[in-house]
Order: C-alpha cells, then structure tokens, then sequence
C-alpha cells in the first residue's frame, strides 16, 4: 500500500471535457497528481506501460475498449492499481459487472468533489467505496440474491464464523477499525482476519469479498 508521496492517477473517459474537468479538481487536492489521461482502454494499457498509476478513474462507455473489460484487464496485469468506476450508469447489471472485473469503487458523475476525493483515499486504504445510489442498488440485489436456494445454507463455504462476521460488516462498507470497535478486537486482528478471508476467497479486493456476501447472502 503506497504510503507516502502524492497518489497518481490517472483518467480513462472518451469524453475530453470530462478528463480537463477531473483533471483541474483532483490537482487542487495536495495529495493527489493526474500523471496521465486516456480516452480509451488502448491508450490506458499504453499509458500504464509508461507511468506508475496508483487509482485509475474509470468510464465504463468508451470507443475502443468498454470500461468492464479495461478494469478486467488492468487487474490482471497490474493488480495493485485500484479502480474507480466513474459512469453515469447505475443499473444493477453494470454494477455487478463493474465489481466482477475488479473495481474497488463505483461513482455516479454526479458525485462531489468531496466523494471523489474521499472515494480515492477509501480505495487507497484497501476500502471499497460505492456512492449512495449504487449502495441502494446494491442492497436491492442482494434481496434478490437471499431469495436464491443457496442463500439459505449461511453455514456453507471455508469460513469460520468470525470470519464470516467480519465479512459481513465489510460488505457494510466499515472500515478495519470501525470492525476493530465493534467486535472488540485489536485492528492487526481484524486485518490478519480481513487477509485470510481474501486468501481462502481467492478475493482480488474488497469489492470481490462484497460480491460473495451478497452471492451467499451473508447479510
């Protein structure tokens, strides 16, 4: 986890109004440096060969190359990089899509300064982050999800029940600490906890350990 230094960013949308608008935000921000622009997959593959990126801002609508199969793409062969879906879409399927490739994040356009800049300190920490309205969606499709057969076997699956308790409160969107606090535990525990959990998984990221509680409704 990078911890110290400016956190490099770099802007993947097909649309150049957006990449200058984003751009001019995020270096106000003292921590944070744009070291590159792309307005499609191509060009971000390119880019990420040339400069070290830290969190890619990601549009899943553009020419060449969607956002789903890019995120896909730069999780394999640089998975370090965390990934922010920054769309206008919200629908449920993209969602899911988003987060199966490997997004750590997913923004509507809408968003603040604010949330995007908090978005990008989230997903530095390890954190995933999801604006309001895709928590909403989110949480409608895990009701789907409880109303699947496998939802009904909690007990199935490698973990144990901490482990399942704590993943539960990390689909919650808590962070290490926050988890610490509650169940009474030391913070190196809960992220000795957060390690296995993602190895017994085989989880890239927090968004992969969302996605299996909601798949196993596990909340």
């Amino acid at each position: 986890m990078k911890s110290m230094g400016k956190i490099r960013i770099a802007i993947a949308d097909d649309h150049k109004i957006v990449r200058v608008g984003l751009n001019g935000i995020l270096t106000m921000e003292a921590d944070l440096e744009v070291t590159g622009e792309a307005e499609d997959g191509q060009q971000l593959m390119q880019l990420l060969k040339e400069k070290p990126v830290d969190v890619i801002l990601m549009d899943i609508d553009m020419g060449y190359s969607n956002g789903i199969d890019t995120t896909e793409q730069v999780k394999l062969q640089y998975p370090h990089i965390q990934i922010i879906a920054l769309t206008v879409h919200e629908e449920e399927d993209l969602i899911i899509k988003m987060l199966e490739a490997g997004a750590n994040g997913y923004l509507l356009k809408s968003c603040g300064k604010e949330e995007l800049v908090a978005a990008i300190h989230a997903v530095m920490k390890g954190d995933s982050y999801f604006s309001h309205n895709v928590s909403t969606t989110l949480l409608k499709a895990l009701s789907n999800y409880k109303n699947r057969s496998y939802s009904h076997h909690p007990n199935d699956g490698p973990l144990t029940e901490r482990e399942k308790e704590i993943l539960k409160l990390i689909a919650q969107e808590f962070s290490n600490p926050e988890i610490a606090g509650k169940l009474f535990l030391s913070v190196r525990t809960v992220d000795t906890h957060r390690r296995n959990i993602m190895e017994k998984l085989q989880a890239k990221n927090t968004a992969g350990l969302v996605k299996y509680a909601l798949e196993k409704g596990m909340i």
